[in-house]
């Protein structure tokens, strides 16, 4: 599959060699020197945005609320100078998927970029049956199609939120340590704090009021069936 990914980097040798990389595998990219020319962009519909946090102008924490108020479930890189915890904590509250402190190398973005293409376009050899539509009432997840509903009204979901209510609805009641969470959700080679295990389930449950996501003291988490 030919995926568009729009790439948002205002150091112009950065960006031509991000862009560069990207290409290489075979993905469009769509580069933009500052956070206007990327806000003009949103709406075009990529399968992916990797976000420079500093950006001039509109910095990339305008940039995501935007953007996932016109697609919730786009994944986002959000790549920045600044590596400090709380950066990253506060880019995965706003829906950010991964977080790549520079200086890194190119080949780790595509990495990371392609692990979550896979991650969220998957359609098999995920583990998962490809296409099942699961019930747990109020709540149907529809598997294929990445969405869930409440009495068949949309909920907005970034897409970690849904691959985590995907591990979820697909094994109700099977316990869930922080490390096996952190691997399936944000993959093997993720080295950051445990403790974004801790606020995606705390947006779920806020998001997702009627489900019984158990905490599972000095373990984890399990979903209780209704």
């Amino acid at each position: 599959m030919s995926y568009l990914i729009y790439l948002a980097e205002d150091e112009p040798s950065l960006n031509q060699v991000l862009a560069a990389y990207l290409a290489r595998e075979g993905w469009q990219v769509e580069a933009f020197a500052d956070g206007e020319a990327a806000r003009q962009a949103i709406g075009g519909k990529p399968h992916l945005w990797i976000l420079d946090i500093m950006l001039p102008g509109v910095d990339g924490y305008q940039l995501i609320k935007e953007i996932k108020q016109d697609d919730p479930a786009v994944p986002v890189i959000f790549i920045s100078a600044r590596d400090a915890d709380l950066d990253r904590i506060m880019g995965l509250e706003m829906g950010s998927d991964d977080y790549l402190p520079k200086p890194f190398l190119p080949r780790e973005l595509v990495i990371r970029t392609k692990k979550l293409l896979e991650r969220v376009y998957r359609t098999s050899g995920s583990g998962l049956a490809s296409s099942p539509i699961y019930r747990l009432a109020p709540y149907t997840l529809d598997l294929a199609g990445r969405a869930l509903r409440n009495q068949g009204e949309l909920i907005d979901l970034t897409s970690k939120e849904f691959d985590l209510l995907a591990l979820f609805f697909s094994r109700p009641g099977q316990a869930f340590t922080r490390e096996q969470l952190l691997h399936h959700i944000w993959g093997s080679d993720y080295f950051g704090s445990d403790r974004v295990v801790d606020d995606l389930i705390r947006r779920v449950r806020r998001k997702l009021p009627e489900l019984r996501l158990e905490t599972l003291y000095g373990h984890g988490y399990r979903l209780v069936r209704p």
